[in-house]
């Protein structure tokens, strides 16, 4: 925890945070948090705010909360980006599916698609490297109005390709059209198309981690 600590502690410094501020916040002791942060020196910007912030008092309980958060949400991503290099080649194609399709959450892990077998590769990599059990999975359909009379028939399709029970199934959505896309819409996505979520802040921010490794970047945003 102390690399995410770390960086979290130079990232509230260069904000204006004041020493004893980061201490309370992130729980460590004040000599760790002014060796960590003695290189940072501070804009004009930086320490108005820090007089600013020294004039309203010192921090409040929330956010010592949201600073502590994130650096566990930090930590994660330090751990993924790891993962990534002990990781097999399966592990970096999902984390590449994810980066492209999946929903970018805070907390949680969302990907939808009407491809069965997508989704079945990627549920495989979840159980395999973060031993996800069904409990922990829900999925729900997205139907259009010509599926309703077999709406059982696509639910158990799903639940059937992905290996879960049905408790594992939410309600399903169905889409309404017009004549027109009516027309258009036959034999189109037999299927319609399915969403798996897995509700895990450690497993999201595991995988940000690593699609940040695999692609040579970084994406503060996903970490707030």
């Amino acid at each position: 925890m102390k690399t995410a600590e770390r960086e979290a502690a130079r990232e509230l410094r260069a904000e204006g945070w004041s020493v004893k501020e980061i201490e309370c916040a992130l729980g460590v002791s004040r000599a760790s948090v002014s060796t960590w942060v003695r290189d940072i020196e501070l804009q004009p910007a930086q320490r108005a705010r820090l007089i600013e912030r020294a004039r309203l008092g010192p921090i409040v309980a929330g956010e010592r909360k949201a600073a502590r958060a994130r650096a566990t949400r930090l930590e994660y991503q330090t751990r993924g980006r790891r993962l990534l290099g002990a990781a097999d080649a399966s592990y970096a194609a999902a984390c590449a599916l994810y980066w492209a399709e999946g929903a970018k959450r805070r907390n949680a892990l969302k990907l939808t698609n009407s491809d069965p077998q997508m989704l079945a590769y990627f549920l495989g990599v979840l159980r395999r490297y973060f031993d996800v059990a069904d409990e922990r999975i829900r999925v729900a359909c997205n139907l259009f109005a010509d599926h309703i009379a077999r709406q059982r028939e696509i639910e158990d399709f799903w639940l059937r390709r992905l290996g879960l029970p049905r408790a594992c199934l939410r309600k399903s959505t169905v889409n309404r059209y017009s004549k027109y896309s009516q027309k258009n819409r036959q034999n189109k996505l037999p299927y319609g198309t399915c969403a798996l979520v897995v509700h895990s802040t450690e497993i999201v921010q595991t995988i940000y981690g690593s699609i940040q490794e695999l692609g040579g970047f970084d994406r503060p945003e996903w970490l707030d």
